[in-house]
């Protein structure tokens, strides 16, 4: 893939909304989750065209991440049933004459899946047992509204009084604060910066700077008229050492070796290369976020010969396997999981796409992922034109699964209130 094919309509009123939303600062900040952090993680400061959001309390000094935790978001309600088609489902190809994919073209299929054959680029890594798909996962109950469903999903909490990201809580449970343990990449970041921990929203390798300073300490006139400005102990003056702070400390992350070449020429290539470079310069990310959009296919989803979903499909597949490539030997420390807001309908839509439905796939690839096949329980598809995918994994006992296998979090403070079940997708 060599450029973002991917159409900006998708004629979805709301969908439409969450494409321009999501394009404000220096390639992808969201104005609504700037806000959000501002108002729920203390106070949201621009360095650069970067932002940092505060913590009530102070940064401590940077330490090594033991483990990274990167939550792709498929922005837009990603079709699971084209991803991770379900060919042993004689409903599957009845539902959709025209836009599902022929058995045969199929990867690494069993008597029910098989993958999208765009994904090929990741071909290698499930046979390896380094991937894994977890179908008919999603929310615990219908939700087609994509903000709506996009805050239930990061808030991981419904039914709670707690509003903050299920991320942030997990950067709680670090004995740590560094202001670069939890990175947004070039996205809106809401459960980042919805919460008591501090993180920073990045767009490029260079946008994180204090403007007109030569070097970011107190030694430059513009960072000592700052930290004298700023030196009483309250919010704003904590929130300014943060952000000192986090310039400071990203220093790292630009002086680290730039590999974007080695990634396709697509924004998830470019984001992926920056999450690479953070990771590799070890400034203490342990929780990455990067969105993937749109997957709002209303209209026009394409063949398997090519189209939208093709092209979508082969961005994403392109982009996580030259970022593990990239990451070497540390890649054993890196655990990638997808998430989307929801799902499709099962029957193909007169315009050739697909509506807003129900239960999705996720993804997981890397450190720890018990690999090489298809996890979920199959609840079978229906024909009704109003028909979804029904939801029989919780998306949240896959994330646990992972927090719980790959970190040392409290998951009843990550997920307050939820009793995860075993999926099995990760090794203990």
């Amino acid at each position: 893939m060599s450029a973002d094919p991917t159409p900006t309509g998708c004629g979805c009123p709301e969908g439409n909304l969450l494409t321009s939303a999501a394009t404000v600062a220096d390639g992808g900040l969201s104005r609504r989750g700037v806000l959000r952090g501002a108002l729920l993680g203390g106070t949201a400061l621009t360095v650069g065209s970067a932002v940092v959001t505060a913590a009530p309390i102070a940064a401590a000094a940077t330490q090594s991440a033991p483990w990274t935790l990167v939550v792709l978001s498929m922005r837009g309600a990603a079709d699971g049933l084209s991803l991770v088609v379900p060919h042993g489902d004689p409903v599957y190809y009845s539902a959709r004459p025209r836009v599902a994919i022929p058995k045969d073209r199929l990867l690494v299929a069993d008597a029910m899946f098989g993958l999208h054959p765009a994904l090929a680029p990741l071909q290698s890594m499930w046979q390896q047992g380094k991937l894994a798909a977890v179908h008919a996962a999603g929310l615990p109950a219908p939700n087609r509204s994509h903000f709506a469903a996009i805050e239930a999903v990061e808030d991981a909490a419904p039914g709670s009084s707690t509003r903050s990201g299920w991320l942030n809580r997990l950067l709680g449970t670090d004995a740590y604060t560094s202001p670069l343990q939890g990175v947004a990449v070039g996205t809106s970041p809401f459960a980042l910066a919805a919460g008591a921990q501090p993180s920073l929203t990045v767009a490029s390798v260079n946008a994180v700077r204090v403007a007109g300073a030569s070097a970011v300490s107190t030694s430059d006139p513009r960072i000592a008229s700052l930290a004298r400005a700023w030196d009483a102990d309250d919010l704003m003056g904590r929130g300014l050492r943060t952000a000192v702070t986090a310039v400071a400390d990203y220093g790292a992350v630009r002086a680290a070796k730039d590999t974007t070449s080695s990634y396709p020429a697509t924004s998830l290539g470019r984001a992926l290369a920056l999450v690479s470079r953070s990771i590799r310069a070890d400034v203490g990310s342990s929780v990455v976020t990067v969105d993937h959009g749109n997957w709002d296919m209303h209209t026009d989803l394409g063949t398997v010969a090519g189209g939208w979903m093709t092209n979508q499909a082969g961005q994403f597949a392109a982009a996580v396997s030259a970022f593990f490539a990239d990451l070497g030997s540390w890649a054993s420390r890196v655990t990638l999981v997808t998430v989307s807001e929801f799902g499709r309908r099962t029957v193909e839509n007169a315009d050739h796409g697909l509506d807003h439905g129900w239960g999705s796939v996720m993804f997981l690839a890397g450190a720890g992922v018990n690999g090489g096949r298809y996890y979920g329980r199959w609840p079978g598809l229906t024909a009704t034109g109003d028909a979804d995918l029904p939801v029989t994994t919780d998306y949240r006992s896959v994330l646990a699964e992972v927090i719980g296998t790959r970190t040392s979090a409290s998951l009843a403070t990550v997920f307050p209130g939820f009793t995860p079940q075993a999926v099995g997708v990760m090794r203990r």
